[in-house]
């Protein structure tokens, strides 16, 4: 009986469960946020992908059944940020994911939004990504909640996650505030047991009420919401001051303070070293200032625990001075890396040094020496190979290559990824060193979703300013790099539904592009005739070479071709050095292995003509 109407319910709305409260679900911590945001009956959720924050919107989707909320893959964060912010301003409840760089991108409109405040509660998902596991740095997303002046939530497991959820929203609204929840890869990415509840409506159709001195970010306006803002910090703090995330266990004279994650590894370490010691877990920022004080007082030393930045351990010093100035205090410059995430065996080794403990060594991963070297790799028969080659060939190797953000930066190798910034710097990129007096060719290259992200912009200052470069659209139709999510290029919205598909040829036609080409990278020859007219023409010349992501192909069901090398092969490796992983190299001879996707590029790479398609 029970199973049934479970199932039941579930197939109705997934997240409505009657009877049987509180129900427990086995959820990745992404999953578990996107059950926090519909059990707070959120209005609007929008973002743009990136790991480890993607699954979250793909988890809204799926889980909303009929409820009345708007989803959408936004453009850029800083579009997502905003078009929260308007349907808070409206009465409804929003959030705006996104990962800590683009937390950069979206600055702008979130440093002011701090000052002009919410309607119903806005949070703001920001991801962070500590060892760079798919991203360019390990910015911590705490120091920008710090420098804003609004709350952070630091969630150590995916149920805290949904809570905390729950919580920011709550929490907004009391003070009027954007309230940031951060996430971890680990938490986002860790799975657990989770309780869940009821899916609450969102409220019903809002109106955006006039209130220029509130919503209007004029100098005589600002200054007044500056103080407000000050103004509400001392109640903030006095209000997570009891938050069940912030816990404190006094024990022995010694004291761990751990944010985050961290809590996790310490709570593991102290009981697996069978020591009493004192362990002060925090999520939330403002940090808990008296609890702080209250471990300060009980013990004699503390160490500080917490991934990337020395957020908590500035404050526990400056806490210190009041208290007792000669307190040793361990944290980021003697036994806790300030870079790279932390797991339980390293944070475990450093509370038995600070207390004196033999040091039991465990065993850990096995060292790199031991492991085959595996350098970034694009898939087989991904056309960016094909692309790159092409352009490569026709540019040379003395030709310069700005890059981007995405998978197609795995062509490193290649010889054709000279730069990575930020997400749509490399036309810009490419305007500055041309600009600077760079002789060689200039050819970047850019996704079509990093292109309508962030690479708009700068193709209009190149054609303004008159930059002589080649910029090269990898169009493959998705946003393949965080999890092949839709983007305004594929007419297709964040639910599935049929929108407006954005031509992005008429686009770089539109922003000045005085050359617009597009060619399918397969047909090498075609591909490398366009570039050799983007390279002689005289000003700003675009290449636009579409295929589909041979994985987002595959599961369509589209069946690839086969092909196999003949006894013509004469063994010059040149199929080899082209770099796709379904080629490999036997007795003095190539081979096509089980990964071939079908493309046919290396029969047309073949000096010999040995490569050739066959029956299936």
């Amino acid at each position: 009986m029970y199973p049934n109407d479970y199932q039941r319910e579930r197939a109705n709305n997934p997240l409505t469960i009657k009877g049987w409260l509180p129900v427990r679900e086995y959820l990745l911590g992404n999953a578990a946020i996107a059950r926090g945001l519909l059990e707070a009956g959120v209005g609007l959720v929008a973002g743009y992908p990136g790991t480890p924050s993607s699954e979250i919107i793909e988890n809204v989707v799926s889980l909303k059944g009929k409820l009345p909320l708007h989803v959408e893959w936004s453009v850029n964060e800083k579009v997502a940020l905003e078009v929260a912010a308007g349907a808070c301003w409206t009465g409804r409840r929003s959030a705006a994911t996104m990962k800590h760089v683009g937390l950069n991108v979206a600055a702008d409109p979130f440093m002011t939004l701090a000052y002009l405040g919410v309607g119903a509660g806005l949070v703001l998902i920001c991801a962070d990504d500590p060892y760079c596991h798919s991203s360019q740095n390990e910015q911590d997303s705490r120091r920008y909640a710090q420098f804003a002046g609004i709350p952070c939530l630091d969630p150590k497991n995916p149920q805290e996650a949904k809570e905390m959820t729950i919580f920011a929203f709550e929490l907004s609204e009391k003070f009027n505030i954007p309230v940031m929840l951060r996430p971890t890869t680990r938490v986002s990415h860790a799975r657990e047991d989770v309780q869940v509840g009821r899916a609450a409506n969102p409220a019903g159709p809002g109106r955006f009420v006039k209130d220029p001195a509130r919503r209007v970010a004029l100098p005589i306006h600002a200054r007044p919401l500056h103080s407000e803002l000050l103004a509400k910090q001392a109640a903030i703090e006095e209000a997570l001051e009891k938050a069940p995330w912030n816990k404190l266990e006094l024990k022995g004279d010694t004291g761990i303070i751990a944010s985050g994650i961290a809590g996790l590894y310490a709570k593991e370490a102290i009981f697996e070293l069978d020591e009493d010691l004192s362990l002060l877990c925090i999520g939330t920022y403002p940090l808990p200032r008296k609890l702080i004080r209250s471990m300060l007082e009980h013990v004699c030393r503390v160490m500080v625990i917490e991934e990337l930045e020395p957020v908590v351990e500035e404050q526990v010093k400056m806490i210190a001075r009041e208290i007792n100035p000669q307190m040793e205090i361990l944290g980021k410059e003697s036994s806790i890396p300030r870079e790279g995430e932390l797991d339980y065996l390293q944070v475990k080794g450093a509370i038995a040094r600070a207390i004196g403990k033999p040091e039991r060594r465990e065993p850990r991963d096995l060292p790199m020496s031991i492991l085959p070297a595996r350098p970034p790799s694009l898939c087989p028969g991904c056309s960016h190979r094909a692309t790159y080659y092409a352009m490569r060939k026709v540019f040379g190797k003395k030709a310069i290559y700005p890059s981007d953000i995405g998978c197609y930066t795995m062509a490193v190798g290649m010889g054709t990824v000279d730069t990575c910034l930020c997400m749509g710097a490399s036309i810009t990129l490419a305007s500055g060193i041309a600009f600077g007096g760079e002789e060689e060719g200039i050819c970047c290259s850019l996704g079509d979703s990093t292109f309508l992200h962030g690479g708009m912009t700068g193709l209009l200052n190149a054609a303004y300013n008159k930059a002589k470069i080649t910029v090269t659209i990898l169009d493959n139709s998705t946003t393949a790099m965080t999890g092949h999510q839709p983007h305004p290029g594929t007419g297709m919205t964040a639910t599935g539904e049929a929108t407006a598909q954005v031509s992005i040829e008429a686009l770089a036609k539109a922003l000045g592009a005085g050359m617009v080409e597009t060619v399918d990278p397969y047909n090498l020859d075609e591909t490398m005739e366009s570039f050799k007219r983007a390279k002689d023409y005289p000003g700003l010349s675009v290449v636009i070479a579409r295929q589909p992501c041979v994985i987002k192909a595959r599961r369509s069901g589209s069946r690839p071709k086969s092909f196999q090398v003949g006894e013509e092969c004469i063994g010059c490796k040149v199929c080899l050095d082209y770099g796709c992983p379904a080629i490999e190299f036997d007795n003095d001879k190539a081979r096509i292995n089980s990964l071939c996707s079908g493309c046919g590029v290396c029969t047309a790479i073949c000096k010999s003509s040995a490569i050739k398609e066959v029956a299936r």
